[in-house]
Parts: structure tokens; C-alpha cells; sequence
């Protein structure tokens, strides 16, 4: 009998958040799995879904990965143990990661961008992405072609019910 969860013990991940708008501005060219630093009562309210990525972005500092504009609402019972809810949360990655990472984001038009939060295995984990932003005429192709790719899967499904 597991002391967390549901008791399956199959450390299945659990999202608690994801971050719509940034597959839609941004072109995700590669992922990261992170962990994140929190405090008990940020860990609460990411578990109850009160997360805001509005403008949410990660920069490397001397060495470490920040993620800045992540907006955790603070947690109604946790009282005097709130803290500030946009405050900058340290990433946990290892050093070859962050190098890597590094060497990336210095590269023109390249930002890491928060794609989702979920927890494994009890452990907050955030998906990172590393991404170039979008123009507007990009933003109108893409759903234009995703609409077509919609239009003739319901074109081939229709034909293949009339057989």
C-alpha cells in the first residue's frame, strides 16, 4: 500500500497544469523534464490548479535555470506561510543539461518556455521548452493547416462509410 496517491504504485504522471497558448505563440523545437524548488504551500495550490503561466519564461543565471512569471496563487489555509506568488522558482536539472541548455537559449530568437507542470511520484515537475516565437502570418498557416488536415480526415472517413 502506497502512502501517496492512489495506491496503483505505478508513479504515473498527474498534470496539474498546462500552458495552452505556448504551442500556439511559440514553435517548441526541443523538451526538458526539470524539477521544481517549492515551498509545502505552493505544492498545495499547484495540486488544486491555481497556476497562471501569463509571460512565464526561464533564464539562466550564473550556473542556474529560474523560472520567472509562474504565477501560484497562494494557498487559502496555508495563512502566514504564503509566499510571494511570482516569485523566481530554481529549476533542478544537472549540470550537463544546463550547460546544454545554456549554449541553446544563447543562440538569437531561442527562449525557454514552461509547457506543463505535473507531479511524478509526488515530485513537481515542470516541462520546458525550448522555443522560437511565432510571427502572426505563422500563427494563420498553422490553423489554416490544421483545419484542412481536419476537413480531409472527415472527407476519408465519409467516403469510407459509404462503402
Amino acid at each position: 500500500m502506497s502512502a501517496r496517491g492512489t495506491g496503483s504504485g505505478d508513479g504515473g504522471q498527474k498534470i496539474a497544469a498546462r500552458n495552452r497558448k505556448a504551442r500556439h505563440e511559440f514553435e517548441v523545437l526541443e523538451t526538458f523534464e526539470a524539477g521544481i524548488e517549492l515551498k509545502g504551500p505552493e505544492v498545495k495550490s499547484i495540486r488544486s490548479g491555481h497556476v497562471s503561466f501569463h509571460d512565464a519564461h526561464g533564464r539562466v543565471e550564473s550556473g542556474e535555470i529560474w523560472l520567472y512569471s509562474l504565477h501560484i496563487s497562494p494557498y487559502e489555509q496555508a495563512n502566514r506561510f504564503n509566499v510571494d506568488p511570482l516569485r523566481p522558482r530554481r529549476l533542478l536539472l544537472n549540470k550537463n543539461e544546463i550547460r546544454r541548455i545554456s549554449s541553446k537559449v544563447g543562440e538569437k530568437g531561442l527562449t525557454l518556455v514552461p509547457l506543463e507542470i505535473y507531479f511524478v511520484r509526488g515530485y513537481a515537475k515542470v516541462s520546458l521548452g525550448l522555443a522560437r516565437g511565432r510571427k502572426l502570418h505563422d500563427k494563420r498557416e498553422q490553423l489554416k493547416r490544421r483545419q484542412q488536415d481536419k476537413d480531409a480526415a472527415i472527407e476519408v472517413k465519409r467516403v469510407m462509410e459509404t462503402r
